[in-house]
């Protein structure tokens, strides 16, 4: 066996889709509606990473973007902020250069987002460039076609290169669930990820058909759970993509909550990539249609 199988072979990946659907059919049954509460959706709003990733997008845009993150402070000083603005590396100078919120990350889609096809020395160049203009995380997309043919080795060695690129910032993986076979598949590239130095896994792109799923999500949560049971390193968890109202936020909190526990209740373990959730959370926060971003 190689250093990957070897890795693998500690842990349970072959797990069965209908178990899984029927797991999450559970927990969504029997506890998402306790957490539909003020308190939860308070701490979803400092989750969430504020993103646009446009073809659209400028530096006129991303600027006003990036105002609406400094205003939201003052205009509502009882809430947390985002964790999180996310761009493409282009708009990383605009961003940092804009930014007043302490506490806000500054976040770019890397390495040939979204595809993840291009070579290796064109993903390290755009990461360190992002980094250089300001970026503290990077987000990256696990090499999908290398994944699905075998080639893990090479699947983890541009992992691994863009987390020494990335250093100290934290590197999230992509692992775009929604064009993964199956459970087993999920569960494998969330060991593999985090075996190679993702900071973070995050489900999806949301450029494709099929983004973040309740159901991958309650896999790659286990998939933590068991990495961080075995080695003492705790990852986070970033669904994206599809997040479309209040109740799949509190979806996705609700598995993390059961999978992992209160420790990765934090904005630090657990972030929400979406475009269109903070104006429906402030809604319900204030108690009226509110769109402030």
């Amino acid at each position: 066996m190689n250093k990957y199988e070897e890795m693998l072979s500690q842990y349970n990946t072959r797990i069965n889709d209908d178990e899984v659907a029927a797991k999450v059919a559970e927990i969504l049954h029997d506890k998402v509606d306790e957490n539909m509460t003020p308190e939860v959706k308070k701490f979803l709003m400092g989750s969430i990473e504020l993103t646009t990733l446009k073809t659209t997008d400028s530096d006129q845009s991303v600027i006003k973007f990036t105002e609406r993150v400094n205003e939201f402070e003052d205009a509502y000083p009882d809430l947390p902020h985002v964790a999180t603005i996310c761009v493409y590396p282009c708009f990383a100078a605009a961003v940092s250069n804009t930014l007043q919120v302490d506490g806000v990350e500054v976040a770019c889609v890397s390495g040939s987002f979204p595809s993840s096809q291009a070579l290796i020395e064109v993903k390290v160049a755009e990461t360190a460039l992002a980094i250089k203009d300001g970026a503290t995380e990077i987000d990256m997309v696990l090499s999908v076609g290398k994944f699905l043919s075998g080639d893990y080795e090479s699947v983890c060695d541009e992992i691994s290169e863009l987390k020494a690129v990335c250093g100290d910032k934290k590197l999230k993986v992509i692992l775009e669930t929604g064009c993964l076979p199956n459970a087993e598949a999920i569960k494998i590239a969330s060991l593999l990820s985090m075996y190679a130095g993702a900071d973070y896994i995050k489900t999806s792109t949301g450029k494709e058909k099929i983004a973040a799923t309740p159901e991958a999500a309650y896999v790659m949560c286990q998939a933590i759970k068991e990495y961080y049971d075995k080695t003492g390193i705790q990852i986070g968890f970033k669904p994206a993509g599809g997040i479309n109202s209040v109740r799949d936020a509190v979806t996705y909190y609700t598995i993390v909550k059961e999978v992992l526990g209160e420790k990765w209740l934090t904005n630090q373990y657990l972030r929400l990539g979406t475009s269109r959730l903070a104006n429906l959370l402030l809604s319900e926060i204030v108690g009226e249609e509110t769109k402030f971003f």
